[in-house]
């Protein structure tokens, strides 16, 4: 049996005539007959009664129709797929994101409108750090990730500059400078500094150090965050002070004010990572998307800075 047969046999039943059958099909009436004819051979069934004017549905032609429709609906749902999925406006698009960077509002904005534009696309998210997302785009648990650099093997990812996102000081409530607006690094030289372990994001890990060392001390190092999110429940708890990304000042937990840092300052950097070659439609279509967004974001923070 093929698919055109059912085409031939549905289009006969709906309009009750070979001859108007054939001039929505484009074809002639003689082999739209025959095309039947051989088609109930084939099923071993007839399908319509031959009347002086037109055809009408045998009752194993009635019973048929319906599964022959959706057949032919199903033909048309694949098609439909395979054409999504080539221009990368179906599927199913898998994003890892390292810590703390869904609190970055950037990111969850240019998602929702992401899946706004495309609404046949299945977004799904795995929240982890740098290295363990690296392991994931390896074996293809996650098709694009969003990391703080540098990623441990660069050999089969492909890693891409993303945006350069301001830090802040954490400080416990009740500190020497909670009334204090923005703060100087050094100003916290004597403070035990709350950081996570240099694995789990040895970028941000480094450049917070960097900095201290730029602003003329090396910090005196406190308890260790699990996480980066982690930081700010220990800085609420009174165990030291900490630099986090800006979007950590979201965190509303009481306890802690949140300082802008004067230069010099560590940035805390994100950047796109997906295994090397040509990426899929969708994930392509995604991390132009994504790029765009925080470029435009990047944009008006420097704006609002030069205003300033």
């Amino acid at each position: 049996m093929e698919l055109r047969q059912l085409r031939y046999f549905v289009a006969v039943a709906e309009h009750g005539s070979f001859t108007k059958a054939a001039m929505s099909l484009g074809m002639e009436q003689p082999p739209l007959s025959q095309q039947i004819k051989q088609f109930e051979r084939l099923m071993g069934v007839t399908l319509f009664h031959r009347l002086t004017r037109g055809v009408e549905l045998t009752d194993n032609g009635a019973a048929l129709l319906g599964q022959a429709k959706a057949m032919l609906a199903m033909e048309e749902d694949f098609i439909s797929l395979a054409h999504g999925l080539a221009r990368g406006e179906r599927g199913h698009l898998r994003v890892g994101l390292a810590g703390a960077v869904s609190l970055l509002p950037i990111i969850p904005q240019t998602i929702r409108r992401f899946r706004e534009a495309w609404p046949e696309v299945i977004v799904s998210f795995e929240e982890s750090n740098t290295p363990a997302l690296s392991a994931a785009l390896h074996d293809r648990r996650v098709d694009v990730a969003i990391v703080r650099p540098p990623v441990t093997d660069e050999r089969e990812l492909a890693v891409y500059p993303l945006l350069d996102e301001p830090t802040v000081a954490a400080l416990p409530s009740g500190h020497v400078y909670e009334g204090n607006g923005a703060i100087h690094l050094e100003m916290l030289a004597n403070e035990p500094l709350i950081i996570f372990p240099r694995e789990l994001g040895p970028g941000f890990h480094d450049a917070i150090l960097s900095a201290c060392q730029h602003a003329g001390f090396t910090p005196r190092m406190g308890q260790q965050a699990p996480q980066i999110a982690a930081t700010v429940p220990l800085v609420a708890a009174g165990l030291g002070v900490s630099v986090v990304p800006q979007s950590l000042s979201q965190i509303h937990a009481g306890g802690v004010t949140f300082h802008p840092i004067k230069e010099p300052a560590p940035k805390a950097t994100l950047a796109i990572a997906l295994l090397k070659g040509r990426p899929a439609p969708l994930v392509g279509r995604f991390v132009s998307a994504l790029k765009e967004a925080c470029g435009e974001w990047e944009e008006q923070g420097q704006a609002v800075q030069t205003v300033g």
